[in-house]
């Protein structure tokens, strides 16, 4: 009696500890509302300071639409987000920045071409970047930046970089932070098949056959965007969350209050 009561209970602990559990749980990219009109195909919970990113890559097209999420470290301050075909750190990063400042306003979104440790005046990218545009008001302060950038024909993966700051001066964002996450917001993003984002300097996981990130695109969009978003908020059809599982729709919790009946019903 006392093994078959044991029996429910052992499910309940491998249900927990299984990678579909696990994976269930960690995509909260999957849980993000966007205003109407906006969805991605897929999302990842990128592993440094709290952000996800959201994205449609249409190879026939090369063009990428990326939804990046993020808090600034703090209010009034600043997020980024941007593709480095060349390098993995910030030196030679396409960004997209979202700056807050002191106004009620949406954030306004800024372009950069960085090319040393200085992030200078804004600039137009190597990456033509059209449709920009932010929102702020979210769940613990998050602001969302959008764009659509044109990338290199053939492109697979590239290196991308994030980074959150507190304050903006000038209308220009102030130095961040350089905490260890700080320092470790790189990873890679692979643009083909969906593949989870790996850390920045990790083996490639793209077929030997695939082109290389490939170098910059002729031409250049530089103008941002204040627009805010629509009030009218809806879930974002058609996402599936990067590296997650669906089984048959039921979230983990869900799993659990059903480990528990058959326990209960067992005993």
């Amino acid at each position: 009696m006392a093994a078959s009561s044991a029996m429910p209970l052992l499910v309940v602990v491998l249900l927990l500890g299984s990678p579909a559990a696990t994976r269930l749980a960690s995509a909260a990219c999957a849980s993000e509302k966007f205003p109407a009109g906006r969805s991605y195909a897929t999302c990842e919970d990128l592993p440094k300071l709290a952000a996800s990113l959201h994205w449609t890559y249409d190879a026939a097209k090369s063009s990428l639409s990326v939804a990046f999420v993020a808090a600034p470290a703090a209010p009034g301050g600043w997020v980024a987000w941007g593709l480095n075909p060349t390098g993995e750190g910030m030196t030679g990063a396409q960004a997209l920045v979202a700056l807050k400042g002191s106004g009620s306003g949406a954030p306004t979104v800024k372009t950069y071409n960085i090319s040393g440790y200085a992030v200078g005046a804004s600039s137009p990218l190597d990456f033509p970047a059209t449709d920009l545009a932010a929102d702020a008001g979210g769940a613990g302060g998050k602001i969302r930046v959008y764009g659509k950038l044109q990338l290199p024909k053939g492109m697979k993966a590239v290196n991308q970089v994030w980074q959150v700051g507190s304050s903006v001066t000038g209308g220009a964002p102030d130095k961040h932070a350089f905490g260890a996450d700080n320092l470790a917001a790189k990873s890679k993003l692979v643009l083909a098949g969906g593949g989870k984002a790996k850390a920045a300097g990790a083996p490639a996981v793209s077929p030997a056959a695939a082109p290389e990130a490939g170098g910059p695109a002729a031409g250049a969009s530089g103008s941002g965007s204040d627009s805010g978003a629509a009030s009218s908020m809806a879930p974002s059809g058609g996402k599936t969350p990067n590296g997650a599982v669906a089984v048959a729709g039921v979230s983990a919790p869900a799993l659990l209050v059903m480990a528990l009946v058959g326990f209960l019903v067992a005993v």
